[in-house]
């Protein structure tokens, strides 16, 4: 069975603090971070206690601007044109919070969008009298071009913001987000990418891509401690773009208003550089190579074990995929953290949500995981299914 299911874990499981009892299938979620990481993350945090305002004055302004240089040569940016926020929706708020929406005014998503981003998105819009306009993208999905079709319907002459998830939450797909990028410049909309999943996952060359802002997360696939998220933003956008919280940078400039929002632990975008120190040990083409080939042997292997089809293309997926659960009976969100919980009391961790008049799960493949890991999974859920 295991000789069917592709290739053996990168680095041993003990180089994280994962449960070796769990089948950690989560990955997407919330990431994981190696000890290596987490040591430097303390190291950190012990230069700046032992002397706090040396380092927050003197220290912090210079080593996050560092650290902004040595991500963007791994996203194709410039440091510059880089800031620090605690997530992805963190730095999709400061978008959207920095907008002049007027009444009738529409944002644009697809129903794909990630669940907090929409509420940040009908937040802001609510306040304006404007209103978010929502592109059904089907799932299962044939291709790319449903999603390119998708925002062409909705976007229109009242349209201020295009907001496109790079890589889905629940659906776990990759978007075509060059093309999507390229109908709206030639409508003259700006657009924002939700790249919570993106970076370290999928190459990324900012600069080359057109958009107006990006918004990645580095405690995915990039390994990065918990809050260790990014807001890119064209040169021409930086101006009128301000943080969530306003402190005593406003009106100094970009770096400025970002960097030193308050006091607050600096010590996940510091330790970023310890991060990719580990990712360039192993090779960023190296892992992913793995991750899809893992992910691609699990997909088949679970289809095959459930009797279900894989609901979305190979150019559609990188190291995510989703499934239809093979059930019967109430499909809500009850149902769904039901599923959840038994599924983990089985020692299997695995995300399920409620959509569309179904249950899901999403797998995920990372250098920890290993082929029996899947097995697990199927395992466990045709025992849930079966009632024992």
């Amino acid at each position: 069975m295991r000789e069917l299911l592709g290739p053996e874990p990168i680095l041993a499981r003990d180089a994280f603090l994962l449960d070796p009892a769990v089948a950690f299938l989560n990955h997407g979620s919330f990431g994981a971070t190696p000890r290596v990481v987490l040591d430097a993350q303390s190291e950190w945090r012990e230069r700046l206690e032992r002397e706090p305002v040396a380092f927050m004055v003197d220290t912090l302004p210079g080593a996050l601007r560092a650290t902004a240089d040595r991500l963007g040569s791994v996203v194709g940016a410039f440091g510059d044109d880089v800031v620090w926020v605690d997530n992805a929706t963190t730095g999709a708020c400061a978008v959207l919070g920095s907008m002049q929406l007027a009444p009738d005014d529409e944002i644009a998503v697809c129903d794909h969008v990630y669940g907090a981003v929409r509420n940040a998105a009908l937040h802001f819009a609510k306040r304006a009298g404007a209103r978010v306009i929502e592109a059904p993208v089907p799932f299962p999905i044939d291709g790319p071009d449903a999603v390119v079709e998708a925002f062409s319907s909705i976007v229109g002459p009242r349209t201020r913001l295009v907001i496109v998830d790079h890589v889905t939450s629940w659906s776990g797909l990759v978007f075509p987000i060059e093309r999507i990028v390229a109908l709206c410049r030639d409508r003259g909309i700006p657009v924002l990418i939700d790249g919570a999943h993106a970076p370290g996952m999928v190459p990324l060359q900012l600069d080359a891509l057109g958009a107006d802002y990006y918004v990645g997360n580095c405690h995915k696939w990039l390994f990065a401690p918990k809050g260790c998220g990014f807001l890119w933003a064209r040169r021409d956008r930086q101006r009128d773009l301000h943080p969530p919280v306003i402190s005593h940078g406003w009106g100094k400039g970009f770096h400025e208003e970002f960097d030193w929002t308050g006091t607050r632990d600096p010590s996940p975008w510091l330790s970023l550089q310890a991060s990719l120190d580990f990712v360039d040990g192993l090779g960023i083409e190296r892992i992913r190579a793995h991750n899809e080939a893992l992910l691609e042997s699990a997909a088949a292997y679970l289809a095959a074990r459930w009797d279900v089809a894989i609901p979305s293309p190979v150019a559609m997926r990188r190291s995510l995929c989703t499934f239809r659960v093979p059930a019967t009976g109430a499909v809500d969100l009850d149902a769904a953290m039901t599923l959840h919980g038994a599924l983990q009391r089985r020692g299997v961790q695995v995300p399920v949500w409620s959509q569309g008049g179904g249950l899901w799960l999403r797998i995920s493949a990372q250098v920890h995981n290993r082929p029996l890991d899947y097995v697990r999974l199927g395992d466990a859920l045709l025992d849930v299914l079966g009632g024992a």
